[in-house]
C-alpha cells in the first residue's frame, strides 16, 4: 500500500463520484485506475468492454480454488485482467 498525491480538483471529483457510487474515496480511486489500466492495455474496448473484464476477474476470484484453476487456463487470445503488482 502507498500514498498517491492527486490535485485538489481530482480529489474533489473521486469525492463526489465516490459519494454517488456509495464507495469510499480510496475505493473510487482505485477503480478509476483499474478501468484507467485496461483502457490503456486494451484501446478498442468501450467503457462497458471494461466493466465485463472486470466482473469476470471478479466472477473468477469469488470461485472455489479447486475450480478457479480451471477457469484460469484461458486461450491465449483472451484478455488479462490481471492489475495487480
Amino acid at each position: 500500500m502507498g500514498i498517491v498525491k492527486v490535485s485538489s480538483e481530482t480529489h474533489e471529483n473521486i469525492r463526489i463520484a465516490s459519494k454517488a457510487m456509495t464507495r469510499s474515496i480510496n475505493a473510487q480511486a482505485e477503480h478509476w485506475m483499474k478501468v484507467g489500466m485496461l483502457a490503456e492495455r486494451n484501446p478498442g474496448f468501450n467503457y462497458g468492454e471494461i466493466l465485463s473484464l472486470l466482473l469476470k476477474e471478479a466472477e473468477q476470484s469469488s470461485q472455489p480454488e479447486n475450480q478457479n484453476t480451471r477457469v484460469n487456463k484461458a486461450p491465449k487470445n483472451q484478455v488479462n485482467t490481471n492489475t495487480g503488482n
